[in-house]
């Protein structure tokens, strides 16, 4: 580029997005900041933000009156964690009927708060993640990224060959064209009363319910067993959370294209103040119960990749958690290629 050339191009915009910012120190995910701002609930420097605003470190951000307060450093704190949602809690912070939520039993972070990635409604168990990186829970949620989110349900009714085949292929609900990438059979159930595994690509309102309930099958019981590369085992009770190590964590970023930050190893002081607040906002273990302890995740190349039937072969993943025993399902081929699924990027993330 020539001396002229540099003279005459634009500017480029000092500062950066107030979105990225405060979606990066945990304050809230992209998507909830632009929705504080159209509220008018965040300021930069006394005045009232606007989307697409950019910002640098003299500027100073408030949200609802409250002084943000920031360490723009290159590395930043990024945590993550697992925990098993029972019945009867909501996915939302505050809930006016003074239901229980999932926030409820999670331990306060010293920097920023947890972000939920994605929701589960009222009546549906199994695994949520949190994280107080707004950035990664943006992108884990987006439906571009593609995550795909395995359930296992059990439905009441007959079911059959031709039922199996429609939900792969596609049926048309109240907010479009949706479907499964996998079914498999689990083991369990009685008469009418039948146990699936199944994988969708996307995380719209009561979408696995509703495919269901379109072929006149009553769902009885629904749990979300995985969440992209992070499974829920048998280890983790009802009620419980874990936190990720650094490893996990580097690569559940790196499936959206996030590169490692360092994190701050946890000394033994506050090690134990984790557990003991764990101990304390967990459910009572029942009578004959034993306490269990998380096992190593298997290595990548100990498990088989997992594959649609009718779809080309998707590009190796690691797990970060071991599949439970109870829902291991048979062995796909190993081979390189797309993940499968739509990759076209519509709808919004919300209760499943």
């Amino acid at each position: 580029m020539s001396e002229q050339d540099l003279q005459d191009s634009p500017p480029r915009p000092a500062g950066e997005k107030l979105q990225k910012v405060l979606a990066r120190i945990g304050v809230g995910s992209r998507r909830d900041v632009e929705a504080w701002i159209g509220e008018g609930r965040i300021k930069v420097n006394g005045v009232a933000a606007t989307l697409g605003q950019r910002v640098d470190l003299h500027d100073a951000i408030s949200v609802d009156g409250r002084l943000i307060k920031r360490e723009e450093s290159a590395e930043s704190v990024r945590r993550v964690i697992m925990y098993n949602k029972p019945d009867g809690e909501i996915c939302t912070r505050d809930d006016p009927e003074g239901r229980p939520t999932v926030f409820d039993r999670l331990p306060r972070p010293k920097e920023g708060r947890w972000i939920n990635v994605g929701r589960l409604d009222i009546n549906t168990t199994g695994l949520l993640l949190f994280t107080t990186d707004g950035e990664l829970a943006n992108r884990l949620m987006h439906p571009s990224f593609e995550m795909d989110r395995e359930y296992a349900v059990r439905v009441r009714g007959e079911v059959d060959e031709d039922m199996i085949a429609r939900l792969k292929e596609g049926v048309v609900l109240e907010d479009g064209p949706a479907r499964f990438t996998d079914i498999q059979q689990a083991p369990g159930g009685e008469g009418f009363n039948h146990w699936y595994h199944c994988v969708v690509m996307e995380g719209r309102n009561r979408e696995v319910r509703r495919l269901w309930e379109s072929q006149g099958l009553v769902v009885s019981r629904l749990k979300r067993v995985r969440f992209g590369p992070v499974f829920l085992n048998s280890d983790l009770p009802m009620g419980r959370w874990r936190e990720m190590s650094q490893g996990e964590i580097d690569i559940l970023a790196a499936e959206v294209g996030l590169t490692p930050v360092a994190m701050p190893q946890m000394n033994a002081k506050t090690k134990e103040k984790l557990e003991r607040m764990q101990r304390k906002s967990s459910k009572p273990i029942g009578r004959g119960e034993r306490v269990r302890t998380l096992r190593p995740a298997r290595d990548a190349d100990e498990r088989p990749a997992r594959q649609s039937r009718d779809e080309a072969p998707r590009k190796g993943r690691s797990t970060v958690a071991e599949r439970p025993s109870d829902v291991r399902r048979k062995p796909a081929p190993t081979g390189a290629g797309k993940r499968p699924g739509p990759g076209n990027g519509r709808g919004k993330p919300r209760s499943e």
